[in-house]
């Protein structure tokens, strides 16, 4: 059935989607600003409208190296477990079936991300800068799994647990503070001490850094779990990696707190990143790093993305240049041959 709607949403690009999210960013609480643009990058609309276009797929996932499990389909329900707006998925993705099954013609992005979030943070009896950024995730969660999956999705939330059931605002205290160093923390002389915490779709934790180490370092010492029996990426450690010279890839992650305790990325980091197919502004201290070159000065706060790949020449052209022409092919395609080859067809 042609839904007008959906065909007028579905033709922003990657770029534009980011650029709403920006302009929506004020509007959205602390405890969720960085989270939002974390996932939009851990879900990008270009590489899925790349595989859209590709002839056989999988070998399309092989030309782009992708490891892990990409892609939202299996994941409208839970791809967002690290936004504290999670807890309001329910309202969201009732109000995003609801909005696209009406006959009201579409605005703008901006838009509409806001009237997604204001009758459910009503219905939620909370504030509408915690429905916000999740509006946001659930429009684009209809683009990429179209209405019919989204409607039929129970709409289950994962209990948050830790720091998690606190308040919002709690949350973002707790990941701004550092380990207390003891009495004699005020001695150039004394190591200091850190602590990672990591989140990822099956798993969450903490581990111990030192001042001045790698992520990457301080994770493959942690031994608290059979990780790779968790994430086959996870090798030695939480954080999945195969080397430690930002040749890979494998380590990227999203800074949730404590990215102004990393240190700043290199030229090379960044070229990487833009080689690995990560854009995202152009901070000193950005939101989505290489976990081999990151060091800690302070606590972080880290999640870890379900899978990696190495797209930024096949999807964004020129890694110098990131401006590319919007591909505008029906998503409907894409979801049929993912549906196909994880059903073996």
């Amino acid at each position: 059935m042609d839904n007008a709607f959906i065909n007028s949403i579905e033709q922003f690009n990657e770029a534009e989607w980011l650029a709403a999210v920006e302009q929506v960013l004020p509007a959205i609480h602390l405890v969720d600003r960085n989270a939002v643009q974390i996932w939009f990058r851990f879900y990008p609309l270009d590489l899925v409208r790349y595989l859209e276009t590709a002839d056989d797929i999988e070998q399309a996932m092989k030309a782009v190296a992708v490891e892990g499990d990409f892609g939202l389909l299996d994941k409208i329900d839970s791809s967002h477990y690290f936004l504290y707006g999670h807890r309001f998925w329910p309202q969201i993705k009732s109000a995003v079936v609801e909005r696209a099954n009406s006959a009201e013609p579409f605005t703008c992005l901006k838009t509409e991300i806001t009237n997604i979030a204001r009758p459910a943070a009503v219905a939620a009896k909370t504030n509408e800068s915690l429905t916000t950024a999740i509006a946001a995730v659930g429009l684009m969660t209809l683009v990429q799994t179209g209405l019919e999956e989204m409607a039929k999705a129970p709409g289950h939330v994962v209990k948050p647990e830790g720091v998690m059931t606190g308040s919002p605002d709690s949350i973002v205290a707790a990941r701004a503070k550092d380990d207390s160093q003891g009495v004699f923390g005020f001695l150039k002389t004394v190591d200091k001490k850190f602590s990672v915490d990591f989140t990822a779709s099956a798993f969450a934790g903490r581990f111990p850094i030192i001042n001045d180490e790698q992520i990457t370092s301080a994770s493959r010492k942690s031994h608290d779990s059979d990780w790779q029996s968790l994430d086959a990426r996870c090798w030695d450690g939480p954080v999945p990696i195969e080397c430690t010279s930002a040749s890979c890839g494998t380590c990227w992650v999203g800074i949730l707190g404590g990215q102004e305790k990393l240190s700043p990325p290199s030229a090379r980091e960044r070229r990487r990143m833009k080689v690995f197919g990560h854009d995202q502004p152009d901070d000193e201290h950005p939101f989505i790093r290489l976990a081999c070159q990151a060091k800690a000065f302070g606590n972080a706060t880290i999640v870890i993305p379900p899978w990696n790949a190495v797209f930024g020449k096949a999807v964004r052209g020129n890694v110098e240049e990131l401006e590319l022409e919007p591909v505008t092919t029906s998503a409907a395609k894409l979801r049929e041959t993912i549906a196909s080859a994880v059903s073996g067809e």
